[in-house]
């Protein structure tokens, strides 16, 4: 997760745009309530590059969730790190669609413990 740590309010549905078709795909994390605020960082496989999007409360017709949301990404496998060091695994994101990705549970990165 990125260093930095935002307070963000709640926003409601249709606030984000998303970049589908073609090449260009989209990816949704689902992440707790407890993750408000922080910067979830990606990187495609095949780059070192990484961007990031803070996790924020999105107000929609089921309720509330917490998601960090990547709008406008290029298809290809993609790792979500838990940290500067540690991935928390992988996504495939697919021109014309969105991705989505559960964050783990756990408060230890996968695999520790």
């Amino acid at each position: 997760m990125h260093e930095h740590h935002h307070t963000y309010g709640p926003t409601g549905s249709g606030s984000v745009v998303l970049n589908l078709g073609g090449n260009s795909g989209a990816l949704i994390i689902y992440a707790g309530r407890e993750l408000h605020g922080r910067e979830i960082e990606i990187s495609r496989d095949d780059e070192e590059r990484r961007t990031h999007s803070a996790v924020r409360e999105r107000q929609v017709r089921d309720g509330p969730f917490h998601t960090a949301v990547y709008p406008d990404l290029e298809a290809g496998l993609y790792t979500v790190w838990w940290d500067d060091r540690t991935p928390a695994g992988a996504i495939s994101v697919t021109g014309g669609a969105i991705a989505e990705f559960v964050w783990p549970s756990s408060h230890l990165p996968p695999g520790a413990g």
